[in-house]
């Protein structure tokens, strides 16, 4: 087994073999599309009855399902199934370079491998090399842990960032695709662009170690962060950290069930994930929105204006939204703020107000989906200004994660497709 420099490394990837169709194996990441359970209920019927990734995960828009337990349940046998099938092909200490084309033609490279676990604190004010950068709510975790408590597989679709200016780690990659053996090109399913994998060689994997180790040298951190005298921080989780977390929260209870067992080597210590450039000119942050539904919109509104002081009158820096309801959308500015970003002012009312009025909030890509949704009796949407790439690292390094849900890495079509997969048990 490969030993890495950092806590990012080659992995035992499984890959469908090439007589597979990839566009129906590959699946947009399940936290997507959460209240259009029309989109998966389309792309199991593209699916059909050949292999598919959509038959080992459970996406969220399902969660609160009656069925949700029979389903966790399929998910389980179908990974069995497709291990005794020699539906996979393994690569053993592997690392892929990929390419994603995604629906608005934008390609963002990244490299696929293992993010060690143990490296892994999403804590608030966390100072591990690999840290959350939103708040993680723990109340996510369980539903996650009964998927992957029982299976034999993960799939993932966490992306994890590093801040590489020079372009030193995954552009170096790029660079030598052409005399690498490509191990899928096709087109993904239901506007989700289209994606290219190549198989990196032993003295490549080495060389990216090196690169990687090199970023977490602390004079060249602190040259780039411009903060001093912290921890390194090298890998900041763009997508996925719920899922990241409930692989962390699976192997601390593997070591808790077995504490006479060492469990250095055990497959469940790392979480197979996707590093991405922070730098890459295709990785654009947008805001995450809010559809509220269920409320008296009418007292939602007015208890917000009197809490975070909304005006229509809005100057300079002021934090501001959108807020939409039926026909009508009003921006109002905050005069109130009890949080630096607008998301952080807008997340503490509506956490306090649903406590104690009842409701429920979603968290949804793309302003159309909200203004739809939010003609619905009952319901209202926020629509949250972008953040800033820039913004990112300093920020989570002085203040810790930023509030749930901040920002997001492209529309929901561009998210990382489920393809690639690794054994978590021995």
């Amino acid at each position: 087994m490969y030993k890495s420099k950092t806590a990012f490394g080659p992995a035992d990837i499984l890959l469908p073999v090439s007589s597979a169709d990839m566009s129906k194996w590959a699946v947009v990441a399940c936290d997507q599309f959460t209240s259009q359970p029309e989109y998966w209920e389309d792309a199991a019927k593209i699916a059909g009855n050949e292999p598919s990734a959509l038959n080992l995960i459970l996406p969220e828009a399902y969660l609160e399902s009656p069925h949700s337990e029979e389903m966790i349940s399929r998910i389980n046998t179908s990974m069995k199934e497709y291990l005794e099938k020699g539906i996979f092909t393994e690569y053993k200490d592997a690392m892929i370079y990929i390419e994603r084309t995604d629906s608005a033609g934008n390609v963002r490279a990244g490299i696929v491998g293992a993010i060690d676990l143990e490296e892994y604190d999403y804590s608030k004010g966390s100072t591990s090399s690999v840290r959350a950068t939103e708040a993680t709510v723990a109340e996510r975790i369980p539903p996650r842990l009964k998927v992957r408590r029982s299976a034999p597989l993960e799939l993932p679709h966490i992306m994890i960032l590093i801040d590489d200016p020079m372009k030193t780690v995954i552009e170096m990659a790029g660079k030598a695709k052409d005399s690498l053996e490509k191990v899928y090109d096709f087109t993904l399913m239901k506007n989700g662009g289209s994606i290219k994998g190549y198989l990196m060689t032993k003295e490549l994997i080495e060389k990216t170690d090196e690169a990687l180790a090199a970023l977490a040298d602390k004079d060249s951190f602190e040259k780039r962060s411009g903060v001093k005298d912290v921890p390194v921080l090298l890998y900041a989780m763009g997508d996925g950290n719920h899922s990241l977390a409930t692989a962390k929260a699976h192997y601390e209870q593997l070591k808790a069930e077995n504490p006479d067992m060492d469990m250095s080597s055990h497959p469940a210590r790392w979480a197979l994930a996707e590093i991405v450039n922070l730098h890459s000119d295709a990785l654009a942050f947008e805001a995450i929105h809010r559809i509220i539904e269920g409320v008296d919109t009418d007292k939602l509104l007015s208890e917000m204006t009197e809490a975070l002081g909304l005006t229509e009158s809005i100057s300079g820096d002021m934090q501001a939204f959108e807020w939409v309801c039926g026909k009508k959308t009003v921006r109002y500015g905050i005069t109130k703020p009890c949080a630096n970003l607008t998301v952080g002012s807008v997340q503490s009312f509506i956490d306090r107000y649903l406590a104690e009025n009842g409701g429920k909030a979603d968290y949804i890509h793309g302003a159309e989906v909200v203004r739809r949704l939010a003609e619905r009796e009952g319901s209202a949407g926020i629509l949250l200004p972008d953040m800033s790439k820039s913004e990112l690292f300093p920020t989570v390094i002085k203040d810790g994660a930023l509030p749930r849900k901040t920002f997001s890495m492209g529309h929901a079509e561009d998210k990382r497709y489920y393809i690639e997969a690794r054994r978590i048990t021995l």
